[in-house]
């Protein structure tokens, strides 16, 4: 064994226990106070500083301590610790533009919301403006032809009480007609004689000679006289022939009424044009007979009508001017119904609303159920006076390329309900 090499001591031997011991005692010693007074005792309490109160008037400091984390140490730590700084950076950010696109996205629905219903709101206004407007307007049209067809119907029936035809029968035949105006405020009489055989147009029953319209009754001549002059012969009285014959020769006509057989006009109105009649004086009275063309058929003579030669006549004496097709609506009446003798009822209504109809004829079938109104030319507004007139019917606007009639009429089977035929 070399000096260097010592004796092992085993422990629990007095020998090993001495330097301990020592070390305790130094280590106490060193623990000391400097004073010299006496160590405090075991298990005595520790003296503790005194806790100094707060100032009020200072603001308390808001103090988010934060835990004690170990960092990291060495190169791999640290390297560590920067990539999960820099993840929870990102995720911060992340975290910001979710909060930032959350409320743009939550403020644009709103801007959008209220930009639709801004605009709905101008729509709906919009629309109730545009619906107040056509029904405002829908009215004040409706109340024009209203008021135009009042004034119509006040002023056709002003010229009807002025106008009267004579209608001159011999054994029950006709003998002559006389189309008649007298104007009270001038005391004038005006009048045109047509021949019984003059051909003309008889609603319900095509052309053909005006005295033959008479068996259908004075009312079907009346009509068949006033669509020729278009003018409104409601009136009519019916008188011998040789009274007739002695008013054209004398151009008198006060003693015409004495000896009326049949007549549509009332006693009291009668008695009244008489007076009237009889006041007019001779001078004032102008009777004359209407241009005719004689035409040969057969056994029967006929005379066509010359209406251009008295169109100055009839637009000095009744104010209407027969070159002017558009100042007269005409018509054309056929019989859909297959009821003989209805497109004449449904022609003579017309020609008594201020209608002039062209023809009567028979439709291509008789099983129309429901009366149309075909319009031609013109506005609607003429189909749908003509519906008023006839009380029923479809109003239909189809132009056509022709002048011969602003309107078709095609008679069904509900005007013959309301006709009683």
């Amino acid at each position: 064994m070399t000096e260097r090499e010592e004796t092992a001591v085993p422990a629990g031997t007095p020998d090993a226990e001495a330097p301990a011991a020592a070390a305790d005692a130094q280590v106490d010693a060193s623990s000391a106070p400097d004073d010299g007074s006496a160590p405090p005792e075991a298990g005595a309490p520790e003296d503790v500083a005194p806790e100094v109160p707060e100032d009020p008037r200072q603001p308390r400091r808001r103090f988010n301590p934060r835990p004690d984390v170990e960092l990291p140490q060495g190169y791999r730590s640290s390297r560590r610790g920067s990539r999960a700084l820099k993840q929870a950076r990102k995720a911060a950010r992340e975290q910001r533009f979710l909060r930032v696109w959350d409320k743009t996205r939550k403020t644009s629905a709103n801007i959008l919301w209220l930009i639709g219903m801004t605009l709905a709101t101008i729509a709906i206004a919009g629309i109730l403006l545009w619906a107040g407007a056509w029904a405002v307007n829908s009215i004040v049209r409706w109340n024009a032809r209203r008021v135009a067809a009042q004034g119509q119907d006040s002023e056709r029936e002003r010229k009807s009480r002025e106008n009267l035809l004579v209608i001159a029968v011999e054994n029950d035949k006709p003998a002559g007609f006389l189309a008649m105006r007298y104007d009270g405020k001038a005391k004038q009489v005006y009048g045109v004689a047509i021949p019984d055989g003059a051909f003309i147009e008889v609603p319900g029953q095509g052309f053909e000679r005006l005295g033959d319209s008479l068996a259908a009754g004075p009312d079907v001549a009346a009509a068949a006289v006033s669509n020729y002059f278009s003018v409104p012969f409601d009136r009519y009285v019916v008188v011998p022939a040789p009274a007739y014959q002695q008013a054209l020769k004398n151009q008198r006509v006060s003693e015409l009424l004495n000896s009326v057989s049949k007549t549509n006009v009332t006693p009291a109105d009668l008695s009244t044009l008489k007076s009237e009649l009889a006041e007019a004086p001779e001078r004032n009275v102008a009777l004359v007979p209407l241009p005719v063309k004689p035409i040969k058929l057969g056994s029967q003579t006929y005379f066509e009508p010359q209406r251009d030669e008295i169109a100055d006549l009839l637009k000095t004496w009744w104010g209407v001017d027969i070159t002017k097709a558009s100042s007269i609506p005409r018509a054309i009446v056929y019989n859909g119904a297959g009821v003989p003798g209805i497109a004449g009822v449904a022609a003579q209504k017309l020609i008594r609303a201020g209608y002039r109809v062209v023809d009567t004829k028979n439709a291509d079938r008789f099983n129309y159920k429901t009366t149309r109104i075909v319009v031609q030319r013109g506005d609607k507004t003429v189909g749908e006076k003509a519906k008023e007139v006839l009380g029923t019917g479809d109003v239909i606007v189809q132009p056509a390329d022709q002048d011969v009639a602003d309107i078709i009429v095609i008679i069904g089977k509900d005007f013959e309900s309301l006709s009683g035929q």
